[in-house]
């Protein structure tokens, strides 16, 4: 027997039922526009050395990209750095990728190739400059590596294009006033350790990984970069140097090297970067998925906690792609 009271339960829960599915419809219009399947396909992710926060944080970005957009497979590739990122995205051998605003900024005023096709998806996290030595080195400033053999990175590397800047500022040639070693942070800490050179460039979030494992093993000390670099860099006039701006390391950015204070360094914006050939939804999807997924990878590579949705649009020198601008406009309060 069904009792009034029952039976007027019996309603509530049917009307319950159906304003759920008209909200759940309506979430799925706003996610995915009429008419648009959802992103699928198979997408290259360009990165860094194995041993960098790029491949680190694109390898966890893999995993949460597997969850948000099922149907699109993708693969890590290793780089050299931000130059030889922006290369591959350009001319289609890979579809997204990390570079850092001034690289950005150098590739577009060369006009290297598919320049134009460039756009930003979200602006990430800024990194360091970070100059290594060991903790006893007579080095204390870059005037100071006059004749010392320096790592700078990669050819095609970022690292490469802000230490040659920052000894330029520093009035030293990178071609006679030092000794370049070019290598990667994969290379340079044990070089470091083993006497191979004597100090080294990393442009990176804090902390590095390999700086880090260098630190627990080899006394090392990072050397201030004075202010006064930033505005000869700004001076200089190259493309791309007004990304710099001045910064500090926290003293204990390397619980196993602490500094007495703060240090004195450099600070340029990294960029999640596309051309306008990728597909809008999927780019969409992809930004989303970067945006939600700061506070999880935050907890293994610390400098993703410093993603900010309130500044992610800022991707100067970049115009946002089509599908970023989608989504941003799907979080507008």
């Amino acid at each position: 027997m069904v009792t009034p009271s029952s039976g007027l339960s019996r309603s509530r829960a049917l009307q319950g039922a159906a304003a759920a599915l008209v909200v759940l419809g309506l979430l799925t219009w706003w996610l995915l526009p009429i008419g648009e399947a959802a992103p699928s396909g198979a997408v290259t992710f360009s990165t860094g050395v194995k041993s960098g926060v790029y491949y680190q944080y694109g390898e966890l970005l893999k995993e949460d990209l597997a969850d948000d957009l099922p149907d699109v497979s993708v693969t890590l590739r290793t780089s050299q750095g931000s130059p030889q990122n922006l290369s591959w995205v350009a001319t289609g051998k890979a579809d997204f990728t990390i570079a850092t605003a001034d690289a950005v900024s150098n590739y577009i005023t060369e006009k290297k190739p598919g320049w134009e096709r460039l756009r930003g998806c979200a602006r990430l996290y800024d990194d360091y400059v970070q100059l290594v030595v060991a903790k006893d080195s007579e080095i204390r400033s870059v005037a100071d590596l006059r004749g010392a053999r320096v790592g700078v990175g990669q050819p095609k590397s970022g690292v490469r294009l802000v230490a040659d800047r920052v000894l330029e500022a520093a009035d030293l040639d990178p071609a006679t006033g030092v000794r370049e070693v070019f290598a990667g942070i994969d290379k340079m800490p044990a070089k470091l350790e083993r006497g191979e050179l004597d100090a080294f460039f990393w442009s990176g979030g804090l902390p590095t990984t390999a700086v880090q494992d260098l630190s627990k093993r080899f006394d090392v000390r990072l050397v201030p970069l004075d202010p006064s670099l930033v505005a000869r860099l700004h001076a200089a006039g190259p493309s791309g140097t007004r990304y710099y701006r001045s910064a500090a390391m926290p003293a204990d950015a390397y619980p196993a090297a602490p500094s007495a204070r703060d240090v004195p360094t450099i600070a340029v914006a990294n960029l999640l970067v596309t051309t306008d050939r990728m597909d809008s939804a999927l780019t969409e999807g992809f930004t989303r998925t970067v945006i939600d997924s700061r506070d999880g990878i935050g907890k293994k590579v610390h400098s993703a906690q410093l993603v900010d949705l309130r500044t992610a649009i800022y991707t100067d020198p970049l115009e946002l792609h089509e599908g970023a601008i989608r989504y941003y406009q799907s979080v507008k309060p």
